[in-house]
């Protein structure tokens, strides 16, 4: 199945037994997003090498065509040349209009972006956006000086933006509902009216997204200097091209592989991420080897060899890595003793309620789980049984679940299309490597 040309309201997967073989990973959906917005606002032209082609990077894409960005894609859209504005945008009269469907980060980026230059923008995205909270950045770019009012639920978009730039000197964002806020500051810094100080209230979720952030800003010329990760200092200036920049694979995407190894006692190798990532999603490989699997790790590349591992259950904070501990709540069906993973809050406000949603649908495979607003404890089954499986809109969801095929038992995924999120070619890649 390949990019779902229409849109399937199931995938039926049979009852696998191994899972072996390499792969090459699609591009990061985190850099594709945040080197598409900085490479639009940069002085000079830069083209962009192993683009991830999804649904969330398309939506930031078109976005940006609509702002008068003009980027020319090749064929296929892994690759494109973005011609640099060099200064923010600015909106036509009376008022410009985006769509950015389900796509966390291009709405939060942008809500912040769009205020640096001049005009009136109104942001929208599908029925799930209009349940994520968007206040504390929100309140952060008023305190700045951003003119952003509510066109629904307050706290929530859709968001209408009267932009007239932005101020610098000092705000703060709180870091426990999701990193995306702090990004989405971070990213628009630099043409600010005067430099910024943004400090960090509290606890910050996801900290491995920031320093991909600061990493992607630095090779467009802009270094933040920063106490930590709690108070962050960005001078004025203007993000310059690279020329080039190639977009390495996704680490949040290898996991599934990763894990499909792992349980399915083969070896497997993902290639385009590895030991010289700033993902914090490659941290999974090491959380997979405290489970017991074997893991090696190159500069660009990962291999797990599940023969002869027999997996364990474990106590961890995977605050850094949630998009990842989905996987490692899968993993749980298959170890021996009980699992718990603490740190996942930040579940309840993504494409879904994810610990809910999590907590539902491995019951249906047959395992007892215990969940709170921050945690989720599984207790695997004494035997799998076969489900359908729902999906919520969630591609992750999709993808986790599929694994559990490799124990035997037939899975139905219901709308497998979500994967078209992040990742549109899985069940084609799924299918080849498992047995």
């Amino acid at each position: 199945m390949n990019d779902f040309q229409f849109r399937p309201s199931f995938i039926q997967l049979p009852a696998y037994h191994s899972f072996e073989g390499s792969l090459c990973l699609p591009g990061s959906k985190s850099i594709t997003n945040r080197v598409f917005l900085i490479s639009a606002l940069a002085e000079g032209t830069t083209t962009l090498k192993n683009l991830l082609k999804s649904d969330d990077t398309r939506y930031m894409g078109e976005a940006l065509k609509q702002l008068g960005v003009k980027i020319d894609f090749s064929d296929d859209y892994t690759n494109a040349v973005v011609e640099g504005h060099g200064k923010p945008f600015d909106g036509p009269s009376p008022a410009i209009e985006l769509f950015l469907g389900n796509a966390g980060t291009a709405m939060r980026s942008l809500t912040a972006a769009l205020t640096l230059g001049w005009g009136k923008f109104i942001l929208r995205g599908e029925e799930r956006m209009s349940e994520r909270p968007i206040r504390d950045l929100v309140d952060a770019l008023r305190t700045l000086g951003a003119d952003i009012k509510y066109l629904e639920s307050d706290g929530y978009p859709p968001v209408r933006i009267k932009a007239d730039g932005l101020e610098g000197g000092d705000v703060s964002v709180r870091g426990n509902i999701s990193s995306q806020y702090l990004t989405a500051l971070l990213i628009c810094a630099p043409y600010c009216k005067a430099p910024l100080h943004i400090h960090v209230e509290g606890e910050l979720i996801s900290a491995p997204y920031i320093e991909l952030t600061l990493d992607v800003m630095k090779r467009f010329g802009i270094d933040v200097r920063h106490d930590g990760l709690t108070d962050f200092y960005v001078s004025q200036g203007c993000y310059k091209s690279p020329g080039t920049f190639f977009v390495e694979g996704d680490a949040s995407s290898a996991s599934y592989p990763l894990a499909a190894a792992a349980i399915g006692k083969g070896k497997v190798r993902v290639v385009g991420v590895g030991s010289e990532s700033h993902q914090g999603d490659v941290g999974f490989a090491k959380v997979l080897e405290k489970m017991g699997a074997k893991i090696t790790i190159g500069p660009d590349w990962m291999e797990c060899d599940g023969r002869g591992c027999e997996l364990k259950g474990l106590d961890m904070n995977l605050n850094d890595i949630p998009d990842a501990a989905m996987t490692v709540s899968v993993l749980a069906l298959f170890a021996k003793g009980r699992t718990t993973i603490r740190g996942i809050g930040s579940w309840r406000v993504k494409e879904t309620d994810r610990i809910a949603a999590i907590s539902a649908e491995l019951q249906k495979v047959g395992a007892r789980v215990v969940a709170d607003m921050d945690s989720i404890t599984i207790d695997p089954p004494e035997q799998l049984q076969p489900a359908t499986i729902e999906t919520y809109n969630d591609h992750r969801m999709a993808m986790c679940f599929s694994l559990v095929s490799l124990g035997g038992v037939p899975m139905k995924i219901l709308d497998p299309a979500c994967v078209n999120k992040t990742y549109p070619h899985f069940f084609e890649d799924f299918g080849r490597l498992a047995q």
